[in-house]
């Protein structure tokens, strides 16, 4: 596959959006859509800017330049990301705030679960769970008014060095994953101020920021020290959820033995 194939493509999906667009002047036209120096006019851009990214060829493409022409194609959120994705280029629109309102369907997922299920947002505090996760994750979700947030009990809480039996790897992991998150959105605020809290409290999370070490959410196999069930192992996924892509629908499946 040559190195223009994703140029292409870049091409190919910005000439099919024009095209679709609705013509500005009545009558018949011999061409569908939008001509190019239309949409040169409506994204503050050069025709000859146009006609080289439709063309495929090896041309700058800006992030500012990007949104201009996501705006004046009239794409949807799912053809913008794709827009984005095909130039290589960060969308400046998605480092935005997540939502903190989540859907009631969405907070109702973990209760459909046969197994502990836990709903995660973009802050990584747990929003909804079942009732076998509350028995499973003593002292984080069984405890009215207690501190939700996933990082905090795991570097902050005495409780979750006794209740998962890596700790250490756990945490380290967590902290990776959570980089992920944070790298996507780096001035968001409260994430910011999660690193902070984080920092001034564990040294071991101190320790495993700075190894700048970054994984994908993964599951794989999880074993807990229950004090009052002993040891219990499960089988971990996550699910990210397409609506909402800063929650993770995290569900643990029992290991017979």
């Amino acid at each position: 596959m040559s190195e223009s194939y994703p140029k292409r493509l870049l091409g190919a999906f910005i000439r099919a959006h024009r095209e679709r667009l609705p013509p500005k002047t009545g009558g018949r036209r011999r061409t569908p859509g939008w001509r190019r120096e239309e949409l040169a006019e409506a994204a503050l851009v050069s025709i000859t800017w146009i006609t080289w990214l439709e063309q495929g060829r090896d041309v700058t493409a800006s992030p500012a330049a990007l949104s201009r022409l996501a705006d004046a194609l009239r794409l949807t959120p799912a053809e913008r990301a794709s827009l984005f994705d095909l130039a290589g280029k960060r969308d400046p629109l998605a480092a935005a705030e997540p939502q903190t309102e989540l859907p009631l369907d969405l907070l109702a997922l973990p209760r459909h679960f046969n197994g502990p299920a836990y709903l995660l947002d973009a802050g990584w505090a747990a929003r909804a769970w079942n009732t076998d996760a509350a028995e499973l994750f003593v002292g984080w979700l069984d405890v009215e008014g207690h501190e939700r947030n996933l990082l905090r009990f795991v570097f902050l809480e005495s409780a979750a060095k006794k209740l998962l039996a890596d700790w250490p790897e756990r945490a380290r992991r967590l902290t990776a994953e959570f980089r992920a998150d944070f790298s996507r959105r780096p001035t968001d605020a409260a994430l910011q101020a999660l690193i902070d809290a984080l920092s001034s409290g564990s040294p071991d999370f101190v320790h495993f920021w700075q190894e700048q070490a970054v994984l994908h959410r993964e599951g794989g196999e999880r074993c807990f020290h229950h004090p009052q069930r002993g040891v219990l192992r499960f089988v971990q996924t996550t699910l990210l959820v397409a609506a909402q892509p800063d929650c993770k629908l995290v569900c643990l499946l029992p290991l017979c033995e």
